[in-house]
């Protein structure tokens, strides 16, 4: 953390945590429920606070979040709720700056300063159209995620587990990435590099299809830098040659599995996904925010698959009681065209 910044209405500040060592009176604003924290897309500034100090907020509110429930994409930057809502030419020269060099400039400061110091406006001006529109409970309700610490513990195996080639992958093949990536990251955070240091991405697909023909085929791999194979080569064909673990057998088995049985299920899903955006545009409320590609991706993937956030909460309130049995008994859906309407039907239970 190089720099934190709060805007009160009393007036805007810069702290430096490089310098101040107690942030104690900070966690504690952060904990105490009496207060409103406000922030833009904080999720990860949250997670970086409850990682490093374990401190969880309470009763905040996120005006990335809030602006999906009035019309807007999801995600929006600040910088356009700013000019949407308050008339505000906001600068993004700093959105990268390096904010561990001290001095800061000016500058610098600056943009930190106007990056919090119009939160409280914005937030105005949003939950004003929120009770108008009677969803400013739907809006405390979806960022109750910000207080969850476990919305902040990330499966490290998570990029092995998405990867876009670990389902066209042998069984063998899936266990060296798996060991590859675990290696990749805990190098990085051993020497404090980044992952592509260690590894860059660029070599892990082409390590995957070669390692499995030996030192050989590494070896003469001609997009394979010899370097890397001189030092790690012997490591690599360990992570391929060893048996699995019951602890590496229960992670892969996590693992998604393509709907390739039933495509008309997966089509019929992307269908009832359909009928969400129309009904989304309708009521001028972000689609991604109340189908996240990730719940929608799982649904496609496992037939059985069903997240409860859709059934409960304002999901289920907005969706309406149709849509959401549609979903979640998507299995025993069908369609049919008959005298020029669309009818959807449910087959019985087995």
């Amino acid at each position: 953390i190089c720099l934190i910044q709060l805007a009160f209405e009393s007036g805007t500040f810069i702290i430096d945590p490089l310098k101040v060592d107690d942030l104690t009176p900070l966690f504690d604003i952060l904990a105490n429920p009496d207060i409103l924290k406000i922030t833009h897309a904080g999720e990860n500034d949250y997670r970086i606070l409850y990682q490093n100090y374990g401190v969880l907020p309470k009763n905040t509110v996120d005006t990335q979040v809030a602006s999906a429930f009035v019309g807007y994409r999801y995600p929006v930057s600040y910088r356009k709720l700013g000019e949407s809502e308050l008339n505000l030419r906001l600068d993004k020269g700093f959105t990268v700056a390096k904010w561990d060099q001290r001095p800061l400039s000016k500058k610098a400061l600056v943009y930190g300063a106007k990056d919090v110091e119009y939160l409280i406006k914005i937030w105005q001006k949003l939950e004003k159209k929120l009770t108008s529109l009677g969803r400013l409970d739907w809006v405390l309700e979806e960022c109750k995620f910000l207080e969850d610490s476990q919305s902040y513990e990330s499966d490290p195996d998570k990029e092995t587990l998405e990867s876009n080639i670990i389902r066209n992958i042998s069984p063998r093949e899936q266990l060296f990435l798996l060991r590859l990536n675990r290696w990749r990251r805990e190098e990085a955070e051993r020497k404090n590099y980044s992952k592509d240091m260690i590894l860059p991405n660029k070599y892990i697909g082409q390590l995957v299809k070669t390692v499995g023909g030996g030192m050989d085929a590494l070896n003469s791999h001609r997009r394979l830098h010899k370097n890397l194979i001189d030092e790690y080569g012997q490591l690599f064909l360990s992570f391929y040659e060893n048996e699995i673990t019951p602890e590496e057998k229960k992670k892969l088995g996590e693992i998604t599995k393509e709907n390739t049985e039933n495509p008309k299920q997966e089509l019929l899903t992307e269908m009832l996904d359909q009928i969400v955006k129309y009904r989304c545009l309708d009521e001028q409320i972000a689609h991604e925010i109340v189908m996240p590609r990730s719940i929608l991706k799982r649904m496609k993937a496992d037939a059985d698959f069903f997240d409860e956030s859709v059934s409960d909460g304002w999901r289920s309130k907005f969706l309406g009681p149709d849509i959401v049995h549609w979903f979640k008994n998507r299995t025993r859906l069908d369609l049919s065209l008959l005298d020029g309407k669309i009818e959807l039907k449910l087959h019985p239970a087995q």
